[in-house]
């Protein structure tokens, strides 16, 4: 059984934490201020490095927005950035926004966009964290007909064919 939602925020927030710091110059600051708790600061240097298109900066901005640390909760704004992430391949970004299309936060409910995008945070997760994301994957098909699988399946197929910048 998948564990209760904020201990799985609470994993994502570690994660993006963890990785924030090997990020250069200010978005060091602004991965340094994340993993401290500093959201204030986080939301005053993470915009511009979300706008140039720093994955790991929007996918904490993402976070902060779903949360309500440092900025409003705004959950169309954790969509948002959250989406700008994964499709740059961030696979706790990926994660996240198959949570919230699961429980229809920041954009419609969508099984099936759910399961794909948990389904590629799965298939690239670091091995640490594969197992929840299949668990949390695999709990999101349990509700599902054999065709919205299949339809999640072929759509993340495409889109890890697809090239990406």
């Amino acid at each position: 059984m998948p564990r209760p939602i904020s201990t799985l925020l609470a994993s994502a927030l570690l994660i993006l934490a963890a990785t924030a710091s090997a990020q250069a110059g200010s978005s060091t600051q602004a991965g340094a201020a994340f993993g401290r708790g500093d959201f204030v600061k986080a939301a005053r240097l993470l915009p511009p490095l979300a706008e140039r298109g720093d994955r790991r900066a929007q996918a904490m901005l993402g976070f902060m927005y779903a949360t309500g640390q440092g900025v409003p909760q705004a959950y169309d704004a954790a969509a948002y950035w959250y989406r700008r992430s994964a499709e740059q391949g961030d696979t706790t970004a990926q994660y996240l926004l198959g949570l919230m299309y699961d429980k229809g936060h920041g954009v419609p409910l969508d099984e099936v966009a759910a399961y794909t995008w948990l389904n590629l945070a799965a298939a690239g997760a670091p091995k640490r964290l594969r197992e929840n994301y299949q668990r949390l994957r695999d709990a999101v098909a349990s509700k599902m007909s054999r065709r919205q699988i299949a339809e999640g399946q072929w759509r993340a197929l495409d889109w890890a064919a697809t090239p990406r910048r």
